[in-house]
């Protein structure tokens, strides 16, 4: 049984046109590009996730560590809160690699205690101001950004060059189409540009451990992505131009798509939805726990338990300086920044979702997002490591907000149940891990002691940080174990 002539014809258009892509140097010398351009941008992406996971095991380790030490070196739980640092991490996802996205300019690791939180969580390290304007080359900006202009170099002139040769008409009429030739050969062209570019993908998601449906979902978005440019780059290429005047008319779409749009939609969502700076929100808290100094305590103490009143019988503070009090006008400074956090966190998922509809007139913006998603590395993403730490603290206050409030004697064993971060790690669950405890200072001798006041301070200028070498009262004692 043969079969059909119409099948039997199209195969050997298909066998003709892939030979003659096959001794096209040109095509290869492009495909040969596109790969190790691929293989750069993958190992790139890999190098900075190693960079990061190592980050994390190494302050993991130090956190655990330091922590024991500075817990077993206090004796009340204001003492305990206030040295107590706790790491938070954002662990990169399986496929970071290929998106790095928001990883860049956005914190994915701090060192949170029982202080304020705004003041916290919206510091971070600083980075590479040139990563910052122009972005990392991995493999969302490969695909997104520099996979088009292969495309364009390798179709434009199809049919400009045979017209310039004098074959166009002759190839035409020997094919027997005068567009399915010219169709199979743009289409063998991007076929080979996807398959150099999604190869290094797949082979480095697959030793990373990349779940085969996000590497699939990756693929298909690429292969819709190239196949909309070739597209384009082919209905261009049947315009009776000269390949110079074609290759401009591509370029400049690959511009206005790439750059333009994106540039003015983001100008014009900027100013759409104003929100507030991260160092607004942050002076703004500090200058409202620095002004409780001068504020009457009972003022304070009222502040908090309109939010908190489960506390409002134990409220009273008889002495200079109590930590409940100190605490508590700390929560005071988060709640007056609450506002401006909310508008700043609403904003951000708003800009984002604006984002999202103007990426439908910007394809390159769209891949990237598409990518960011697959990845978890988008702004959404972001946002919910920042929720993950605001819980966080919000169950450190739950742990020392009764001891600190009821006066409760300190217990060192009880530290062990401190909570830790709300991150898998290592592959073992977050909610079942609990802090090492600290160990006790050595019995059978005299250990030297120190408690803590912390400094009353009146910075005003912005970025004020608190300060650890100045102004500190230090009373000392000494106690003996028994």
């Amino acid at each position: 049984m043969t079969a059909p002539p119409t099948f039997t014809h199209r195969w050997l258009e298909l066998r003709r046109e892939a030979a003659f892509v096959a001794r096209d140097r040109s095509v290869w010398a492009w495909w040969l590009v596109v790969l190790c351009l691929s293989v750069l941008a993958v190992s790139a992406g890999q190098s900075e996730v190693s960079r990061q996971k190592a980050t994390i095991a190494r302050l993991v380790e130090a956190d655990r560590v330091e922590r024991s030490a500075v817990l077993a070196a206090h004796n009340d739980w204001g003492s305990a809160a206030y040295h107590g640092f706790h790491l938070t991490f954002d662990p990169p996802s399986d496929f970071a690699f290929a998106a790095l996205g928001r990883r860049d300019d956005a914190a994915w690791k701090h060192r949170v205690r029982m202080l304020a939180l705004e003041g916290q969580i919206h510091e971070r390290d600083a980075g590479h101001p040139v990563l910052g304007l122009i972005g990392r080359f991995d493999f969302a900006f490969l695909a997104a950004y520099v996979l088009p202009l292969v495309l364009i170099v390798l179709i434009h002139d199809l049919r400009a060059r045979e017209r310039a040769s004098g074959r166009h008409d002759l190839l035409v009429a020997t094919a027997g189409s005068a567009t399915r030739m010219w169709h199979l050969r743009a289409a063998l062209r991007a076929l080979g540009v996807f398959a150099c570019a999604a190869l290094p993908l797949g082979v480095a998601g697959a030793l990373g451990g990349t779940a085969g449906s996000t590497l699939l979902l990756a693929c298909a978005s690429l292969m819709a992505y190239l196949l909309l440019w070739t597209v384009v780059c082919a209905t261009l290429a049947a315009w009776r131009q000269a390949g110079e005047v074609i290759l401009a008319a591509l370029v400049g779409v690959w511009i206005l798509l790439s750059v333009v749009v994106p540039a003015a939609g983001r100008m014009a969502i900027d100013r759409a939805v104003p929100i507030p700076s991260g160092a607004e929100i942050i002076m703004t808290q500090r200058e409202a726990v620095n002004d409780a100094w001068d504020l009457p305590k009972a003022a304070t103490m009222t502040a908090f338990v309109e939010r908190h009143p489960q506390w409002a019988a134990y409220t009273a503070v008889e002495r200079p300086f109590a930590w409940k009090w100190y605490f508590a006008f700390q929560q005071v400074g988060d709640q007056k920044a609450q506002a401006l956090s909310a508008a700043y966190t609403e904003g951000r998922l708003e800009r984002d979702r604006l984002a999202g509809w103007l990426a439908f007139i910007a394809p390159p913006a769209l891949l990237q997002r598409s990518f960011q998603s697959l990845a978890q590395t988008d702004v959404r993403s972001s946002l919910a490591y920042e929720a993950r730490v605001r819980a966080f603290h919000d169950s450190l206050r739950e742990f020392y907000y009764p001891r600190l409030f009821r006066d409760e004697p300190f217990d060192r064993a009880a530290l062990g149940d401190l909570p830790r971060t709300l991150h898998p790690w290592n592959g073992t669950p977050a909610s079942a891990r609990r802090s090492t405890r600290p160990s006790p200072p050595p019995s059978g001798r005299c250990c030297r002691t120190r408690s803590w006041r912390p400094p009353r301070r009146r910075s005003r200028g912005w970025g004020s940080r608190p300060s650890t070498a100045t102004s500190r009262r230090w009373s000392t004692t000494v106690r003996c174990a028994r």
